[in-house]
């Protein structure tokens, strides 16, 4: 198992992950501080529990947008009327 340092609002946490899983990790580190960040200067400092608590409910809240709009799609994709496939010779071969 790997070890990452992130960071989040200034202070550093280590964090274990799946080896290979480190620059996702902090791929997604960087989104969760971007939140906690924007949070605290909207609001100004809660505390550290209270300002993670808002950064993930905001996170949970564009992961069920995110569901909602693929679901939607999903729905609409398997209203659409379907075409019949065409069937294609392959390339590159002849027919006498």
């Amino acid at each position: 198992m790997a070890q990452v340092t992130i960071e989040v609002n200034g202070k550093p946490y280590t964090v274990g992950c799946e080896d290979g899983q480190e620059h996702h990790l902090t791929h997604l580190a960087g989104l969760f501080d971007h939140q906690v960040r924007q949070i605290s200067a909207d609001v100004g400092q809660l505390g550290e529990t209270r300002l993670f608590l808002m950064g993930a409910l905001l996170v949970a809240d564009e992961l069920a947008d995110a569901k909602a709009r693929l679901a939607q799609a999903q729905a609409e994709l398997a209203r659409a009327p379907r075409r019949p496939r065409q069937s294609r010779k392959p390339r590159g071969l002849r027919h006498r």
